[in-house]
């Protein structure tokens, strides 16, 4: 009696969300791959019959480009097989396992090939490790694919990053603060990794980084001139009532994360003034305006909102704006003249209409 199994069997009762069956994937295509290097490519007879002659195309999810970008850029290509720093055969764009050999040359299309693999691979793992990244933007995600490529997912596992976001703070604060840390080959601190962490933060802050000593100024007893960005204060987010201040840190983070969006938004319209209407509302607060008793702009953990405008630029307009560039929730506010931007705890997308 044959042990066989059939592909299609693996395939009919595949699930993406077991772990178990990812990894065992992983190894299959190790072993395909080394069988044959040229297997997986998809100019092989049976990728064409797969997607009916070339005409389906796999999806390319956002986070691809900008993470394929800045992986090639600092793994750079090699053709022929090498030993790495740490004496790890590699070869492409730092692909190493069982199949990398000394001696091994691969085409510059198998290069690419191997990428895409790898890729997919340390963004399942980020996914997996850090729920949440799934709802950050393709910038975003794309960082911290790079910064797993390079430190292993081991790593990321272990990591205070890891930690600290899945303990509800806000990726915006923590990315900026954690990876500037992963520079170092030893005891020793290298160039390369400071260039390639600089590079992560600013792929991840849409290139304009927070000075890193801002967040821990920002506090809930920090006084209401306390600028969270360059242009909003922490006394906007509280309407300067000593009874909206925040009770932690928590909340600050969030508040944080609102407020680079609004900057962004700032920027997008001329710099113009934002306006905020409405902020931190403390439960007794929210009583006594009428507010909903699940509302975001309670800050409980991991949830904040803020409502506001630009002054001088049509809030539909910018609402639009919002809807398409914030992952997260939006109060579609404008007949009553505002916007509504917050968070959720779970970080899902939603709007609704007032």
């Amino acid at each position: 009696m044959s042990n066989r199994i059939r592909l299609y069997d693996l395939f009919r009762y595949y699930k993406k969300d077991l772990p178990h069956q990812s990894a065992a994937i992983s190894e299959l295509e190790e072993a395909l791959l080394k069988a044959d290097p040229s297997i997986l490519n998809r100019d092989q007879p049976w990728f064409k019959t797969w997607s009916q002659a070339g005409k389906q195309r796999d999806p390319v999810p956002a986070w691809f480009e900008p993470a394929r970008k800045i992986v090639a850029e600092f793994e750079g290509l090699r053709r022929n097989a090498y030993l790495c720093p740490a004496g790890v055969p590699t070869i492409g764009y730092g692909h190493t396992g069982p199949t990398v050999q000394l001696g091994q040359t691969i085409t510059e299309q198998q290069a690419d090939d191997l990428l895409r693999q790898d890729l997919q691979r340390f963004a399942d793992g980020l996914h997996r490790l850090v729920p949440s990244s799934t709802q950050w933007g393709a910038n975003q995600q794309a960082a911290c694919i790079s910064w797993a490529f390079n430190v292993g997912l081991g790593a990321v596992e272990d990591s205070t990053l890891r930690k600290r976001i899945n303990n509800g703070e806000a990726p915006i604060v923590v990315v900026p603060q954690e990876l500037p840390k992963w520079v170092h080959a030893g005891e020793a601190v290298l160039a390369g990794l400071e260039r390639r962490r600089k590079a992560e933060v600013a792929l991840f802050t849409g290139n304009s980084p927070l000075p890193q000593q801002q967040a821990p100024r920002f506090t809930p007893a920090s006084p209401f001139s306390t600028r969270i960005t360059p242009h909003i204060t922490y006394g906007e987010l509280c309407l300067y009532e000593d009874r909206r201040r925040f009770t932690n840190q928590g909340q600050c983070n969030i508040a944080l994360e609102l407020c680079t969006f609004l900057e962004k938004a700032r920027a997008q319209f001329g710099n113009k003034p934002v306006i905020i209407t409405s902020g931190h509302r403390p439960e007794h607060v929210n009583k006594a305006v009428g507010g909903a008793s699940n509302s975001e702009h309670l800050y409980k953990p991991g949830c904040g909102a803020v409502d506001w405008f630009i002054d001088g630029v049509s809030v539909y307009t910018v609402q639009d704006w919002c809807r398409t560039n914030w992952p997260y929730s939006t109060g579609l506010g404008a007949p009553k003249g505002f916007i509504h931007t917050g968070i959720r705890a779970e970080r899902r997308k939603i709007a609704w209409d007032y």
